[in-house]
């Protein structure tokens, strides 16, 4: 039998994170050899993972990344069972490690598929879910692009949202930042009017006109107050038409053209646990 050293466990535990012992059993298995051992837990991950499929993993941390020339900038969901875990330091150094790669990267597939820690993201997923014995995966992947990026994460890092503005100007970081927090506040549901899907259209012109009927208004007029309210519902569920979160006198489009006249919002992306 092989004898396993302290040092050499410590240092499997170093490169997966995975517990003394189980390094330890690992090591024992592969007669030594460091590669063998960390496919063996990686299997032992695999294994939990399949077990832990049908699990919830609502928890977690939402990071947002921009590149620096504050082009670019993604949303990554990393998630998990519990709070516990997502409150662990550990959790929250490879959400933050994970994140960090992420935004080299435009879509989910490439991110997965991405080299971390000598393997691939996914790999990298069911080896910690064996290690932690929660369900680790990614929740929410958003991408996006503009000529100036800004990034928000609320506290705890339960929602991260990213803005993207028409131009770079004096005061964009700032106003992107703010656009950002609105949108983890509000959670509009669309940039502008064009970006509402027309059957959400369609079915709230259809429950206007229900409760103007409720209401007594006559058929005939039915078609005129409801698009009436489409305004409203526009304004309110909107981004560039909601109230400004920060001074609700002024609109989101009319504050960042406070910054600048020229300045408006070309994007934005929101991604929350749960």
């Amino acid at each position: 039998m092989v004898k396993i050293t302290a040092k050499e466990v410590n240092q499997l535990r170093k490169a997966t994170g995975a517990g003394m012992m189980d390094c330890k059993k690992a090591l024992v298995e592969a007669e030594g050899n460091f590669d063998s051992a960390i496919e063996i837990l990686r299997k032992k991950g695999q294994k939990v993972a399949a077990n832990r499929a049908d699990r919830d993993s609502s928890e977690g941390a939402v990071l947002a990344r921009v590149n620096a020339d504050a082009t670019a900038g993604v949303i990554v969901s990393i998630n998990c069972e519990t709070d516990f875990v997502a409150k662990n330091d550990s959790y929250l150094e490879l959400a933050n490690s994970l994140a960090n790669l992420a935004a080299d990267y435009k879509d989910l597939d490439s991110f997965l598929n991405a080299s971390f820690d000598g393997m691939t993201v996914s790999e990298k997923l069911t080896q910690q879910t064996g290690v932690i014995g929660e369900k680790i995966e990614i929740g929410g992947f958003e991408y996006l692009e503009a000529n100036y990026v800004g990034a928000y994460i609320h506290a705890g890092n339960k929602i991260a949202t990213l803005s993207g503005l028409s131009a770079n100007v004096a005061g964009a970081q700032e106003a992107a930042k703010d656009v950002a927090m609105h949108a983890a506040a509000m959670n509009p549901i669309a940039l502008n009017e064009d970006g509402v899907d027309a059957s959400v259209i369609e079915k709230e012109i259809e429950i206007a006109k229900d409760q103007l009927r409720q209401e007594g208004k006559p058929e005939a007029m039915l078609d005129n107050i409801a698009k009436g309210k489409i305004k409203r519902f526009f304004k309110d569920n909107t981004l560039v038409n909601q109230a400004f979160i920060k001074d609700s006198k002024q609109s989101v489009a009319d504050y960042v053209k406070s910054v600048d006249s020229s300045l408006v919002v070309t994007g934005f992306k929101r991604v929350a646990l749960g």
